[in-house]
């Protein structure tokens, strides 16, 4: 009776909410993720090509880095709605936008990552017969991962609470549920949406820094010595 009374009462904290919606919370939080990891990995299969444009020199760097910078101050809204008449009211307005956003963020990244690696190694690396495309898998990108994958971890978490604006074209995940419930002034709904896109930011971020802490052993040496 108790449980059934803060839902009468729109309490913030409502454990029969939790309990009657975990159907409709689990489908929001699972289509959250879904475009997050989608979003971020065509994000990231773009920034390669762009971030290795764009280290070919200023004539290359300028525009890739202002078009990508230029896009990051377009609002969330305008940016959706400007995609509306490409792709219709679908998820792929929101994951292209999303994929848009991250550009700014995983280009500059892996462009810095690209560029701190010291030119004493490219030459030892030229020296031992390595040609361009082996010394850029095999002796840049692996440098350079430590900054890609910093950059990976703040698109991510960007990517996370932008989602939720995707509601506007109802592929927001747990914005799907935080927009309706804001309007109608319905608290369970709004504080579980928001802690449960909180903690996706939160786990993801901690994946992530788990992962790069364990494709980049050298730089926890570097620190311990």
């Amino acid at each position: 009776m108790a449980a059934d009374n803060c839902l009468v009462a729109n309490d913030w904290i409502c454990w029969e909410y939790v309990r009657s919606r975990s159907q409709e919370l689990t489908d929001a939080t699972v289509q959250h993720v879904w475009i997050t990891l989608l979003s971020v990995a065509i994000g990231l299969a773009v920034s390669v090509p762009l971030a290795l444009l764009a280290r070919r020199g200023r004539a290359f760097a300028a525009p890739v880095l202002a078009v990508t910078t230029l896009l990051y101050t377009i609002p969330s809204l305008a940016m959706f709605s400007l995609l509306l008449p490409l792709f219709g009211l679908s998820a792929s307005v929101v994951v292209t936008g999303l994929v848009l956003y991250s550009l700014t963020i995983l280009v500059r990244n892996l462009l810095a990552g690209l560029e701190a690696v010291p030119e004493e190694v490219r030459e030892a690396a030229r020296g031992m017969g390595y040609g361009p495309l082996r010394l850029l898998w095999q002796v840049e990108l692996p440098l350079a991962l430590p900054a890609l994958l910093a950059g990976v971890r703040i698109a991510t978490v960007s990517t996370v609470a932008l989602t939720t604006v995707g509601s506007i074209v109802g592929a927001g995940g747990l914005g799907n549920l935080i927009a309706p419930a804001v309007q109608s002034s319905f608290k369970a709904q709004v504080l579980t949406a928001s802690v449960l896109c909180v903690l996706l930011a939160l786990v993801a971020d901690l994946l992530l820094l788990g992962l790069q802490r364990l494709l980049t052993p050298w730089t926890r040496a570097a620190k311990e010595a």
